[in-house]
């Protein structure tokens, strides 16, 4: 007999508990950090071309940003925890809106070279220390959503940036730059005045530390990190690099690289909260399993694409899976580091910088060495990796939450 039946009042089904405040002030700092590289990015390029820069020079420009990013990622975690993170993500704020506002008056191609190796500095002091707050602030319950918010931001910014930066690039070359130095400015007096709350009291300074050494004898953190250098590989390797050539290569023209990147990142931005709320009620195993499975299997299918409908097909399946592996290895490094100090944070974020920076290289390579096929597939094997990595953790249930091991 139910509850109903017998008298009693039916159950009434709980709404989700909200996440704290602070998880969407980061989304929307992210947001506009995305924005503003999105204004940019399309501009560089040309802008670089005014002081006589040849294709090599821009793509040494353009390199510079990431490898900087890559090499400032270690100092960030014992940055964090002398300073606090909040300080650090402020400092790279200021940082990058300084760069940009140097960028927009520079002389010469040498100072674009240096403001902009600013600016891959204060942007992985800005993206490190906002992930180590968000995995401090958010509650274990809650970090695959939290994650997916944050990521969000981040997509949404990165979608609607170009075609801005392109509009404001009609007024002149340097606008986009001057525009994004305010608007990063306005972002680090928003995290200032907002992230001063005893919610991030973990993420200030004298916490434990952990180390990484014991970090690494944790399976979650190796798995979360393998899947990292794996997105990072696909998404700037392959899909940055083979995608728009093979566009081209068809016959069609740039803007339907554009209209694929830009479709994909909307089924991307549609399945992204969904998919942090998979990562904290189904558990992260299942989560890692399936968006390692659907990523690589769409990438494999890139290995025998011949057409621009099936690759645009591919590339949303891709993105599928890519909404679970933005949401479930982050939970993952948070479960492990737990609000502790440390460099787990900065390490796991390096491992998207390694695959961004060596994956372009080696694919490109591999593609005119051996064919583009075969470089497709370094991405599908990486995935595959990670997927066999991915099924060897191990789910608990308790009466509170999922729990991955």
């Amino acid at each position: 007999m139910t509850a109903a039946g017998s008298g009693g009042v039916p159950p009434v089904a709980t709404a989700p508990p909200s996440l704290p405040r602070e998880v969407y002030v980061l989304s929307v700092v992210g947001g506009c950090v995305m924005l503003g590289l999105g204004l940019i990015l399309p501009v560089l390029p040309v802008y670089a071309a005014t002081f006589g820069a040849t294709p090599t020079d821009i793509g040494v420009l353009v390199a510079l940003f990431a490898f900087l990013r890559l090499a400032t990622s270690p100092f960030c975690g014992r940055l964090g925890r002398r300073f606090g993170e909040r300080r650090v993500l402020v400092a790279g704020l200021l940082l990058c809106a300084v760069s940009s506002g140097l960028t927009a008056f520079a002389g010469s191609f040498g100072q674009l070279l240096l403001f902009r190796g600013l600016g891959g500095v204060g942007s992985v002091l800005f993206s490190v220390s906002a992930l180590a707050m968000l995995l401090t602030i958010a509650p274990a319950e809650q970090r695959g959503r939290a994650s997916a918010v944050f990521e969000a931001g981040f997509l949404l910014g990165g979608i609607s940036g170009p075609a801005l930066g392109g509009l404001l690039a009609l007024v002149s070359l340097s606008t986009p730059f001057a525009v994004y130095a305010v608007l990063l400015l306005a972002t680090a007096v928003l995290a200032l005045a907002v992230l001063r709350t005893e919610r991030t009291a973990g993420a200030a300074p004298g916490r434990e530390v952990i180390r990484l050494a014991v970090l690494l004898q944790d399976r979650r953190y190796p798995v979360a990190c393998l899947a990292a250098l794996s997105q990072g590989w696909v998404l700037f390797g392959l899909r940055s690099a083979l995608v728009p050539t093979v566009v081209v290569a068809w016959g069609h023209d740039v803007a339907w690289v554009g209209w694929a990147f830009t479709i994909s990142a909307v089924v991307q931005a549609v399945l992204i909260m969904p998919a942090g709320r998979i990562v904290d009620q189904v558990g992260r195993r299942p989560a890692m399993i399936a968006g390692t499975a659907v990523s690589a299997a769409a990438i494999t299918g890139l290995v025998f694409a011949d057409g621009y409908a099936l690759l645009v097909i591919l590339l949303s399946l891709y993105a599928a899976g890519s909404a679970l592996l933005n949401a479930a290895p982050a939970a993952l490094v948070g479960d492990v580091v737990a609000g502790r100090a440390g460099s787990g944070v900065a390490v796991f974020s390096m491992c998207t910088d390694v695959g961004a920076v060596v994956g372009p290289v080696v694919v490109g390579l591999i593609a005119e060495r051996v064919s583009i096929a075969a470089a497709f597939a370094s991405g599908a094997v990486l995935l595959v990796v990670a997927l066999v990595a991915s099924l060897t953790l191990t789910t608990v249930r308790n009466s509170k939450e999922l729990i991955d091991e």
